[in-house]
């Protein structure tokens, strides 16, 4: 690596004849092109739907598999004055899932009961005593949101106990599928339809936007009052902002910024959120706290803040779930330190994969921890927590680009009490005396795929731009792009050959203020956040070459041009 350089850059070449191309068709600044070409979007036609999605562009929700089972299944309910019991899951995603299924069904006139299960206490999917709840108050109908691909046994449960069994969900499918009235997944093997990657909510919305649709109401009106659910769950589960998914969060960040809903107005209202609401908010906001109930305490709370109506009441709720995470940081912090001193401790961040455990970590926590460890040691990883039983483990998985974490727990379930996922993140649980053992054998099966190449972190730059072409109209034009998220990252660049004219630190000594010059031009302001250490050795006046984020940063109704330098090179 070049001197001073904490990462290794891609740089992809830039394609000048494609890039022309867009400037000329649709009239973006050759910045916008750029990053449009290096994302796959060089056709113009393409570009122009990327740019400008309606909610025209949303598939034929019939097209989902069993889309016409489900409908029927719901609406024969609704016929019959039937009970029909949803059951959803502790997450973001699972929480809006069964708030959307929740209000649509209420909203048409079925009776509806909803459950989102307690992690502590049910544990991660459907628990055999949600079966036995709906059967006691009479359901008829069991219909799951965001879980259910698994759920074998309690899906048969169902059956022996009069109720018929509709699964909506978006998990990979392992080697059996369950046996319902109806199975919406777009996973499924046989499936046709044209988006695979939509979130539990976004299956959900599109269902019962086709139940709309087929009973003569109007779906533009559906879209409108839950695209605001559909974008939470979508973007905290951080799927990627491509095809629908691009659609729901673009719209449904549209819906959030003036939702009508009480609860999420109470939310906003105690984070102190106003006017947009982008994807940041979602991601490291309003997701986070949602989450924090069912994390540490009882998803129940996010989901009766999501259906509450009552403006004293959800603001109760908010306040709550406010307190719940506060704490939620705090043992994230405790377990994050002690998960850290372990992995060094134990020489374990030379291991392909790593697995770890302990009796006093939290179950809701370890995901968040098994994330942050990814960060700091660039390889993926367990973190488990005892279960209450004394006897088993669960554990939260977060991992790499170049490594499925679902497809290592499916081939490994000899030695596995059960798991499942998706490939960035998954969960597994087995005997906690066998830590040890399931560890070695993941180590070894990460070995197959990855190599010491795969745990060097990389940074992708979009391209490599000149500092003029980092304007105020082109950062205005780059709007368009928005949400980033997951598959559609904020872009970053490189621009090569810079004097770092200016080094100012802050209050804070790890974020430094620098000034850069490229020959005679105008000063370019630039932020160096957490680079104080390294800046620290770098003489003013050193040419250096620059990663680096541009942003539009206002202040006091000021409107400035500014870089986020993420890496340097001298």
């Amino acid at each position: 690596m070049t001197q001073m350089q904490a990462e290794q850059w891609i740089v992809p070449s830039r394609d000048s004849l494609a890039e022309s191309r867009l400037c000329d068709e649709l009239g973006v600044p050759p910045l916008v092109a750029a990053v449009l070409v290096q994302r796959g979007l060089n056709d113009p036609e393409s570009a122009r739907k990327f740019l400008h999605p309606t909610l025209d562009d949303l598939h034929d929700p019939s097209l989902l598999p069993d889309y016409e089972a489900a409908r029927d299944a719901i609406l024969g309910a609704r016929e019959r004055k039937e009970l029909i019991f949803i059951h959803g899951d502790y997450d973001v995603d699972g929480v809006t899932s069964a708030s959307i299924l929740h209000r649509f069904l209420n909203s048409i006139g079925c009776k509806v009961q909803t459950h989102v299960p307690h992690r502590m206490k049910e544990g991660y999917g459907i628990h055999l005593s949600a079966v036995d709840a709906a059967k006691a108050a009479g359901a008829k109908l069991f219909l799951t949101c965001d879980c259910g691909s698994s759920a074998i046994e309690q899906i048969e449960a169902a059956h022996e106990a009069g109720m018929k069994v509709v699964v909506t969900d978006h998990h990979t499918i392992g080697a059996e599928a369950p046996v319902t009235e109806a199975f919406v997944n777009p996973h499924r093997a046989d499936s046709t339809y044209l988006f695979q990657d939509l979130s539990g909510a976004g299956v959900v919305l599109k269902l019962c936007a086709g139940i709309t649709r087929d009973i003569g109401m109007q779906p533009h009106q559906f879209y409108r009052a839950f695209l605001d659910l559909a974008a939470l769950g979508t973007i905290a589960d951080v799927m990627p902002l491509v095809g629908e998914n691009r659609i729901i969060a673009k719209f449904g960040l549209e819906r959030l910024s003036d939702t009508k809903k009480i609860g999420l107005q109470a939310l906003k209202k105690v984070t102190e959120l106003t006017g947009k609401i982008t994807a940041y908010h979602v991601g490291f906001v309003l997701g986070p706290r949602l989450n924090a109930a069912g994390r540490i305490d009882d998803a129940a709370i996010a989901l009766q803040l999501l259906l509450e109506t009552d403006e004293l009441k959800a603001m109760e709720l908010a306040q709550q779930i406010e307190v719940i995470n506060v704490a939620r940081r705090a043992e994230t912090q405790r377990i994050l330190e002690e998960a850290v001193a372990m992995v060094q401790e134990k020489g374990l961040d030379g291991k392909n994969l790593i697995l770890i455990g302990n009796e006093g970590w939290h179950a809701g926590i370890v995901g968040i921890v098994a994330g942050r460890l990814v960060e700091q040691f660039r390889r993926p990883v367990f973190v488990a927590s005892l279960s209450s039983d004394g006897k088993t483990a669960k554990a939260s998985g977060r991992s790499i680009a170049k490594f499925n974490l679902a497809d290592a727990l499916r081939a490994n379930m000899e030695i596995l009490l059960g798991g499942g996922g998706h490939a960035m993140a998954a969960g597994c649980s087995f005997e906690y005396d066998k830590l040890d053992t399931v560890a070695e054998a993941l180590h070894h099966y990460a070995g197959q795929f990855l190599t010491e190449e795969d745990f060097v972190l990389r940074r992708h730059a979009d391209v490599e731009v000149a500092p003029a072409e980092v304007t105020h109209s082109a950062l205005e034009a780059m709007q368009m792009l928005e949400p980033f998220g997951c598959a559609n990252p904020t872009p970053v660049f490189v621009s090569r050959g810079l004097k770092l004219d200016q080094l100012m630190p802050t209050r804070n000594p790890e974020h430094v203020r620098v000034t850069l010059r490229d020959g005679e031009s105008a000063p370019i302001q630039a932020m160096g956040f957490g680079l104080g250490s390294r800046l620290a050795e770098v003489v003013p006046g050193a040419v250096a070459d620059l990663l680096f984020e541009p942003c539009l940063d206002e202040w006091n109704g000021r409107v400035t041009l500014k870089w986020h330098i993420k890496d340097f090179a001298l």
